[in-house]
Formats: structure tokens, C-alpha cells, sequence
């Protein structure tokens, strides 16, 4: 059924999410807003890129983890393989990891389950004008990861030394900044016994034996560069 003239379409969406109740509300939900029509809806990765492919949806709607494939991977292969679809990531998850992946996917957006009607209309106008969607929250999280990057890095394209891996670096970064175990936790919202194993591995790999070394091998190394006043 087309639209009178001069009335806009509604976007055309599929709601992807592996729980039954949550996908059922969300398309309940996206029934009552204007401007919205709900084409299908997919428990999974796999399902959400078949019915891609079949309905040529304007938006998916997509949650992070779940099974088969993946929230993450599903967005990689939409865009690659059906570029006229986007993708908006309506998931629990907001920490840096997901964030992030998604983005690097090609998620155009990306809102937590808590947000309302509203904004998930909203947020499918936004990605379909050519705009990202993020939430507030979101948005000030990825002002404050920049802000942080050009003291915390050197160039984007040096490696990190002797053989650490970027998230051990990452701690080896922090480190040098004097914080501490617990804080390099919050800043990399992991556990601290998860921050005391990358330490343990990076001081393995370096020879370092204590987080004064730590330090002034990361200013030595060029991690870390002195802050200007």
C-alpha cells in the first residue's frame, strides 16, 4: 500500500533479538509509533541477514549477543552484502568492546534497551538522512575515548613494543599514567583480576619487575608521552 502523496513512507524495519519476549515487545512497541513499519523480526544473525536479503528493509534493528551469528557479524555482512540496509544496534550492552565492534561493522547507530519509543524513531529518521543515532550517553563516552587517545597514543600506526598485545598495552598505557589496578579496571570496564592477569602477561614478555619499571619503560618505549603544560 503506497502512501498518499505528499506523506512519507514509513521506514520499513526488522527487529533482530534471541529473546522471544524482548523481540515480541519491540515489535509490539514499533506497531504504535508513527512512521514506523515492522517487516519481520529474526531470533538471530543468520535469520536478520536472510531477511535482509528477502525484504530489502530500510533499518534493522539489531542486539548484540546472540547465537549463530553474532550482532557484530551480522552488521558486517548487512552492510557489505545489502549497502541500501542500515543498521541501528538496540542492545543491554554498552560497554567500550561492543560499542566499538559495532561501530567498525557499520552500525549507523546504536541506543540501549532502555530507550524510548521516541527515540528509536528518531534514531531510524536520523541513519536513513545520512546522520548517525547515538545515544547520549554513548555519544560522551566516544568524546571522552578520543579526548584520551591523544595522550594516551602515539601515532595510530606504531605497534606496540615487544610483542604486547594491544589491551596489554592499553594497561601498559594506563599504568604509566599512575593509575591504579582498580582504576585501569573502570577505565577499561573489565574485572581487576582481569587487569592483574594482562599485567602479569606484559611484565612476563618485558622482563619488568614492579610498576616502577612499568613506568618509565612506557615513557622509554614512547607509550606514554609527558603531558603538556
Amino acid at each position: 500500500m503506497t502512501a498518499p502523496e505528499g506523506e512519507l513512507k514509513p521506514a520499513r524495519v526488522v527487529v533482530a533479538d534471541d529473546q522471544t519476549v524482548v523481540r515480541e515487545g519491540i515489535v509490539m512497541l514499533l506497531g504504535l509509533l508513527p512512521g514506523l513499519e515492522v517487516v519481520g523480526a529474526a531470533g538471530d544473525g543468520e535469520e536478520a541477514v536472510r531477511l535482509v536479503g528477502e525484504l530489502a528493509p530500510d533499518v534493522v534493528l539489531m542486539d548484540l549477543r546472540m547465537p549463530r551469528c553474532d550482532g557484530v557479524e551480522a552488521t558486517r555482512r548487512i552492510r557489505s552484502e545489502y549497502p541500501g540496509t542500515q543498521v541501528v544496534v538496540l542492545t543491554t550492552f554498552a560497554d567500550d568492546e561492543s560499542l566499538f565492534a559495532a561501530l567498525r561493522a557499520g552500525a549507523r547507530g546504536y541506543l540501549t534497551k532502555d530507550a524510548g519509543g521516541e527515540e528509536i524513531v528518531r534514531a531510524v529518521q536520523s541513519v536513513l538522512s545520512g546522520e548517525a543515532a547515538l545515544a547520549p550517553g554513548i555519544q560522551l563516552r566516544l568524546l571522552e575515548k578520543l579526548s584520551q587517545a591523544e595522550v594516551r597514543t602515539t601515532s595510530e600506526s606504531a605497534e606496540p613494543p615487544d610483542g604486547l598485545t594491544t589491551r596489554e598495552s592499553e594497561v601498559l598505557v594506563l599504568i604509566g599514567e599512575g593509575l591504579s589496578n582498580q582504576e585501569i579496571a573502570r577505565a577499561l570496564h573489565v574485572s581487576t583480576a582481569t587487569v592483574k592477569t594482562h599485567i602479569n602477561n606484559l611484565f612476563a614478555k618485558t622482563g619488568l619487575k614492579d610498576r616502577a619499571q612499568a613506568v618509565r619503560y612506557a615513557y622509554a618505549k614512547g607509550v606514554v608521552r609527558p603531558r603538556a603544560e
